[in-house]
């Protein structure tokens, strides 16, 4: 359309249009400039359209692209422009590619400023000669878009009136409300026409130099019925300036340099966004989901009228489980239908809040590390995980380490004193040469060439030195270990003779202690260090201390009187930070102006070192990490999993999530004939912080606890401490908020903080805040953000699921149940079936057990649970097969998943249901129904002799009979079916097949357990020893079945006539 050289913007999805007209006064003449633009990419002329406009590519930034490098960037590349990294939206004329059936409606730029019966050619042929004209504008073709009958000229450009010619909130009818444009400096703010008297008092930025500038102006916004809209969006993008800032004659301090306005357009993009799997992957894969549920009833059809009658209990009995199987599938399948990935831009977020010559706008973090017993978490793995915190990327004054010693071990606050002197050393170490992990044991056991990528004179040097340092730090620490095995009759004293406070595990009194971050403590280069507290709460008989969760809300309260930083990380002792940007990547999700008001927390994925390369057990977990969170990332965010995740504290605290604003219906639409400019500011200033009301303090203290300065900390969102108050008046109240008795007649655990009622607290916390209409984040940065070590010997991985398995039950018999508990609240439906089929999966055992029974049955008996098979059976059971392979195969694909990981959590998922999720259950029905407590065995974090060697150490447990049961009985039940058939003829070898496959897919999957219990073989593969074993077994059965040393002979039995017949 012709726009009379003025630059006519907008966006169909964000709801705009604004006309932007160029000021004469002092348009500056660049003809021979603008009569031709060169394309930024190949150099070549751009070309002109037929309405003698520019090709434009992006019309968000207008970077000068090229047609023929527009379509080879969207056929060949990122599909994204250069400048703003905005995706390109299909041109007229231009071929269609992958992504773009994903755009809403119609993908043709020149529709893009078309709404409703809106005539370009009509009405915008000449603006100028539009706008003068009576009712030139709103009046016919603008007639459904709002009404705009007052035109002032300023400086020569005509401007509408939004007021409509009547004054309005302070507004003089001859004043018109201008929206500057982002370059402009001020944000795309309201701001009335005095503040600008001249348009030299503007400085134009162009974004492209070679443009002619007279295309930037002025605008108006061409519509009224949109305005709350627009006046929405503007305000969530922090695009406005405070209304105290104008005094009626014009800007009162605010100007080009305000320092809340966006420094540039770069630091207005988003901080992160969503990568959508493509649709050649998804799609394919949603497609088989569906079949695969329409093969599932053909088959079930087919099973429940087709009954076997000579084993009618076994036939019965496979159908119950594979029902049940059936629903577990569903539950398990669906929540993964809308994956998605993210990527966060960290140097959007540095721009945004980390201004060059200002103090760091990023958001305080309070990071909470927890052990109990310091002989099954040794010190020095929780020392590297401490060190790793203190070194972390991320101003110094706005980080505080809390660790939690829930067994009150003068060993570990011992550990602690000598971590928070070598931390002295180590931390300037790592941020003057910028080393990665930042853990000392990991970053030293790294097999790579350390000197990549520096080129620091001193690196060598000072990396020697502090190498050694650390084996020195090392040794202290192991004796400090060696002497605590001995423990002396009287207890342990403190250097100054006092005995030490936590003698006695279960009845001592609080302690807190501030290694660093107090009294001017330095490092070696004279910078100062985050704070570091150790915090053991007070423990008395009688009291439900409720083991990790309640220690964790400990810390919450503890945190909140002495930082109160706004945001929470929690980490378990042995998973140190990899990535020392890990909180800055948090930070773009959680820190967003748009959409990080509604994100409780963002979860990272564990990985994990120390394991060996085959992953036995599974212990890396992949599918569930790569595969099913990233699944529920697309839907309300992913499950909490205990560490390595990132809370607003808010969201710990039981409230609700920030409602989006709610369009209201508007009366008498058509007699309202004004909109109002300013509106949007009065509106600004009126909102205020739902904590921020007034609530009576009962209901506060009731919620909350008798803690008048926790309470206060509560009402502020954004973080607060005390002022005037002195750090041992601090220290004092946070030693009140970690008493047993705190928490009494409070909602502590119930709504707030850590939920209690679990030993997986993990999931009872997350399920609550999700009910609260609050969203999570999965965040998969390229270097993994966190590694821990994980248990790889099989007694102690099995004993870890245990623990897992039976919070579930726990779960499943509680009133938070998710099968019934939170429906008025904003829990989507796909989200909620991850939750049942988390807290249901243990009973999956019971139907696990029994299939796996089965096939040893009938090769023992001879029956089968299917009749004879029909040719309609075989396509049904075989298409069901392919269904099972392809869904696994695409998930595979999509996830990033190799075969090999899938294939060990599959197998694992057999052993585990059949062995920890079994004992699980009924150790579940016995501690809620009977009252019976049950303790688990906390796993082992680490090995001394040599690599893996704890993978072949052998500790029997009673976890293992029902696995070896079922293994024994499936190989005694092959060998006995394989005999039969030999000894039965070959008639015998066509029903053997079915019961052969049932029983070989069971010692498959038991295969991985059936290495564990072996141990090591030096010499002779376990593999071959299992064949040994069960060929040899078969020759045996089949040697006294056949019996080769008596003849045998078909005809009559001949004997020895006893009578005399002569």
């Amino acid at each position: 359309m012709d726009t009379g050289r003025r630059l006519v913007a907008g966006s169909r999805n964000r709801n705009e249009f604004v006309v932007i007209n160029a000021d004469d006064f002092e348009r500056p003449k660049f003809a021979e400039v603008s009569s031709r633009q060169i394309c930024q990419i190949c150099g070549d002329d751009i070309e002109v359209l037929v309405e003698e406009e520019f090709f434009v590519a992006c019309n968000e930034c207008a970077f000068p692209v090229c047609r023929t490098c527009y379509e080879y960037e969207r056929r060949e590349g990122t599909q994204a422009c250069p400048q703003c990294k905005t995706r390109y939206k299909r041109h007229k004329g231009s071929p269609r590619v992958e992504g773009d059936e994903e755009e809403d409606g119609d993908d043709d730029l020149e529709k893009e400023f078309n709404f409703g019966n809106f005539d370009s050619k009509e009405t915008l042929n000449d603006p100028v000669t539009n706008l003068e004209r009576p009712g030139g504008v709103g009046q016919s073709s603008l007639s459904g878009l709002g009404t705009f009958n007052t035109i002032v000229q300023t400086n020569g450009t005509n401007i509408l009136l939004l007021t409509d010619g009547e004054e309005v909130d302070g507004i003089s009818p001859d004043h018109h409300a201008l929206i500057v444009p982002p370059y402009l400096g001020f944000g795309g703010q309201i701001i009335p026409s005095n503040a600008t008297q001249t348009s030299a008092s503007t400085q134009h930025r162009a974004i492209n130099p070679n443009k002619d500038i007279s295309v930037y102006g002025y605008g108006t916004v061409a519509w009224k019925d949109r305005i709350d809209e627009w006046k929405r969006k503007q305000l969530n993008k922090c695009q406005y300036i405070q209304h105290e800032g104008w005094d009626g004659n014009g800007f009162d301090g605010y100007g080009l340099e305000n320092d809340e306005l966006p420094m540039s357009d770069e630091s207005r993009q988003p901080l992160s966004r969503k990568l959508p799997i493509a649709s050649s992957k998804i799609n394919p894969y949603r497609i088989i989901i569906l079949l695969r549920l329409i093969i599932l009833g053909f088959f079930f059809h087919y099973r429940l009228l087709n009954p076997v009658l000579d084993a009618y209990g076994l036939w019965l009995t496979s159908v119950i489980c594979e029902i049940w199987f059936a629903i577990s599938w569903i539950l398990d399948q669906f929540p993964k239908w809308y994956p998605i990935e993210r990527e966060t831009y960290l140097d959007r977020l540095s721009l945004r809040y980390e201004k060059e010559g200002k103090p760091s706008e990023l958001a305080d973090v309070d990071i909470f590390v927890s052990t109990v017993d310091p002989m099954k978490e040794p010190p020095l793995i929780t020392a590297n995980t401490v060190l790793s915190i203190l070194a972390v990327d991320y101003p110094v004054a706005k980080v505080s380490c809390y660790v939690s010693d829930d067994g009150a071990a003068m060993l570990t606050f011992e550990a602690l004193s000598e971590t928070s002197e070598f931390a002295k050393k180590w931390v300037p170490f790592c941020k003057k040469f910028n080393i990665e992990p930042r853990a000392p044991e990991w970053y030293f056991a790294q097999k790579i060439d350390y000197l990549k990528d520096k080129f620091h004179p001193d690196f060598v040097r000072e990396r020697r030195a502090i190498k050694r340092e650390y084996e020195e730090f090392k040794v202290r620490i192991n004796a400090l270990v060696s002497m605590a095995q001995k423990v002396p009759e009287e207890g342990w004293t403190m250097q100054d003779g006092t005995p030490w406070p936590g003698n006695n595990v279960r009845d001592h009194p609080g302690m807190i202690q501030v290694f660093l971050g107090h009294d001017g403590v330095l490092d070696e280069e004279g910078n100062n260090l985050p704070r570091l507290v150790y915090v053991s709460r007070e423990k008395r008989p009688g009291y439900n201390h409720h083991k990790k969760a309640g220690a964790m809300n400990a810390l919450v309260r503890v945190s909140a009187v002495i930082s109160n930083a706004p945001y929470i990380l929690n980490v378990d002792c042995d998973h140190y930070i990899n990535n020392s940007k890990a909180l800055r990547e948090a930070m773009c999700f959680l820190m967003d102006p748009i959409s990080g008001k509604k994100v409780c927390y963002v979860q990272f994925p564990q990985r994990f070192d120390g394991i060996d390369r085959h992953d036995r057990y599974s212990n890396r977990n992949v599918v569930f990490f790569d595969i099913n969170m990233k699944g529920l990332d697309g839907i309300q965010g992913p499950i909490y999993v205990g560490t390595g995740c990132v809370f607003r504290r808010q969201a710990l605290y039981g409230f609700d999530a920030p409602e989006g604003k709610k369009k209201k219906k508007a009366k008498h639409r058509e007699a309202s004939t004004q909109v109002h400019a300013l509106d949007i500011f009065e509106e600004h200033r009126g909102q205020e912080s739902e904590s921020s009301l007034l609530v009576p303090r009962e209901k506060l203290e009731k919620k909350f606890g008798q803690s008048p300065v926790f309470v206060a900390s509560t009402l502020q969102e954004n973080g607060w401490t005390a002022r005037g108050v002195g750090f041992a008046s601090c220290l004092s109240e946070a030693m009140h908020v970690i008493s047993c008795g705190y928490e009494d007649k409070t909602d502590w655990g119930k709504e707030v903080g850590w939920i209690y009622g679990s030993v997986t607290e993990d999931i009872l916390t997350g399920f609550k805040m999700h009910s609260h209409g609050w969203r999570s984040v999965y965040c998969i940065p390229k270097r993994p953000a966190f590694k821990g070590s994980a248990p790889i010997n099989l007694s102690d991985r099995l004993h870890q699921v245990l623990r897992w398995a039976l919070g579930s039950v726990e779960i499943f018999l509680s009133k938070h149940c998710p099968i019934w508990y939170g429906y008025r609240g904003g829990l989507k439906w796909l989200e909620r079936f991850s939750y049942i089929n988390s807290v249901v999966y243990p009973w999956t055992s019971i139907p696990l057990v029994a299939y796996c029974t089965l096939p040893a049955i009938c090769l023992l008996t001879g029956k089968f649970i299917v009749p004879e098979i029909s040719s309609y059976a075989s396509i049904v059971f075989i298409a069901l097969f392919v269904s099972i392979s392809a869904t696994s195969i695409l998930e595979m694909q999509w996830g990033g998943v190799s075969i090999d990981d899938w294939w060990r959590n599959e197998q694992f998922w057999v052993i585990g249901g059949v062995s920890s999720h079994l004992v699980a259950l009924f150790q579940g029905l016995l501690k809620v129904l009977a009252g019976i407590e049950t303790n688990f065995t906390v796993t082992s974090k680490g090995a001394d002799d040599g690599e893996f060697s704890e993978l072949y150490l052998f500790k029997w447990t009673s976890l293992l009979i029902p696995p070896m049961t079922l293994l024994f009985l499936n190989i005694i039940g092959v060998v006995a079916g394989i005999s039969n058939a030999i000894n039965n003829g070959y008639e015998s070898w066509g029903p053997l097949f079915g019961k052969l496959f049932f029983a070989i897919w069971v010692i498959m999957h038991l295969y991985p357990f059936l290495k564990g219990i072996m141990g090591k073989q030096d010499r002779v593969p376990t593999i071959i020893i299992v064949w040994s074993i069960l060929l040899s077994s078969i020759c045996s059965l089949l040697w006294v079945r056949v019996n080769p040393f008596i003849g045998k002979y078909d005809g009559p039995v001949l004997e020895v006539c006893g009578l005399d017949c002569n």
